[in-house]
């Protein structure tokens, strides 16, 4: 199996971790496109799949969730990064991160990156750029950016969902 391939299946491994623990505390999965055209006939607790953006190149981009649920008060996108063996992706964190803050259009983010690949240093600078608010500026620093292994992620269902 190539490298890539397995890459893809782990990453596939991680979106179907988000879907089933969220699924699991009630959230309704749906793809966005499909909830888009007709909002009214779904419930208020959405895990919508495949939401789209406009990526700061003005090219189309999506995201793999967008987790709305009014009981508890959320509204926040859901990245999902995985990188099981060394290769290229890190490189595209500082373009990630730059997508958060300046073209996705909700003000919480959830970067859910996990596996054993990554560069030393890369996830690093990431949770360091989201903690000193890099490249922010007065319109868009309101952000709420969080960055949880698959573990943390986990954590923070159980806590947000048992409140």
């Amino acid at each position: 199996m190539e490298k890539g391939t397995k890459s893809n299946i782990t990453g596939n491994q991680l979106e179907v971790a988000v879907k089933t623990v969220l699924t699991g505390k009630g959230v309704e999965l749906i793809n966005y496109r499909v909830w888009d055209k007709n909002k009214e006939n779904y419930e208020e607790e959405l895990l919508l799949e495949n939401v789209p953006f406009t990526t700061v190149y003005e090219h189309k981009g999506n995201t793999e969730f967008l987790l709305i649920s009014k009981k508890y008060k959320l509204n926040i996108r859901i990245e999902c990064k995985w990188q099981q063996v060394a290769g290229s992706v890190d490189e595209k964190l500082p373009y990630l991160y730059l997508n958060t803050i300046e073209a996705m259009p909700e003000k919480s983010i959830m970067i859910l990156i996990d596996g054993g690949g990554w560069k030393t240093g890369a996830i690093k600078w990431l949770k360091d750029a989201v903690q000193q608010k890099k490249y922010t500026t007065e319109e868009n620093d309101d952000k709420k950016i969080f960055v949880f292994s698959l573990t943390e992620f986990f954590t923070w269902a159980n806590k947000t969902f048992n409140k």
